[in-house]
């Protein structure tokens, strides 16, 4: 076993089948383009005390947007509501996230990004199942290239390591619920 114990072992259903590779900055963040992710309560309450921190980063009608209206939606995921879009994409996109690029500075990466965000392409069913977005699984209606397998050779298992630490992290707080 590794440094996991096996309280600490995250199924992924199709983790050693499913083909992914991120390749941004190439793709130019297509998953901040509609993705919508549904936001905790705690996580939109790191996000908005921390704001002023963000704001000078945004793409000019994102700060708009987020000035006037907040980076929330009414719109709702799992009964959470979702990230604000701008012209197609998430308000905290800006050649990048707004938000990674901000904990990346400050030494953390995955401080300010909603968990959702984060542990993408990996994704928790509502019976709380992980498994690896692709098209053609489970109904997979968002038509990303990346979620198609024939487009990389790399095996999930091989390319998800920060994601599927994070998502054990997730799993671990969510069962404490």
């Amino acid at each position: 076993m590794n440094k996991h114990d096996k309280q600490d072992e995250l199924p992924v259903e199709n983790l050693q089948t499913a083909r992914f590779e991120c390749v941004f900055p190439t793709c130019g963040g297509i998953c901040c383009r509609n993705g919508r992710p549904a936001v905790e309560a705690a996580e939109a309450q790191r996000i908005q005390k921390n704001l002023p921190k963000f704001l000078p980063h945004l793409r000019p009608a994102s700060r708009k947007v987020v000035e006037a209206d907040g980076f929330l939606t009414r719109r709702t995921k799992e009964g959470l509501p979702t990230l604000a879009v701008k012209d197609g994409w998430c308000v905290f996109e800006n050649e990048g996230c707004v938000l990674h690029k901000v904990g990346l500075a400050e030494g953390e990466k995955f401080r300010y990004k909603p968990w959702r965000c984060v542990v993408f392409p990996l994704e928790r069913s509502k019976s709380g199942r992980w498994h690896v977005r692709q098209h053609g699984l489970k109904g997979e209606a968002w038509d990303l290239f990346c979620l198609d397998p024939k487009e990389s050779e790399k095996r999930a298992a091989d390319t998800l390591g920060d994601e599927l630490e994070h998502a054990r992290e997730t799993e671990r707080r969510l069962r404490k619920r």
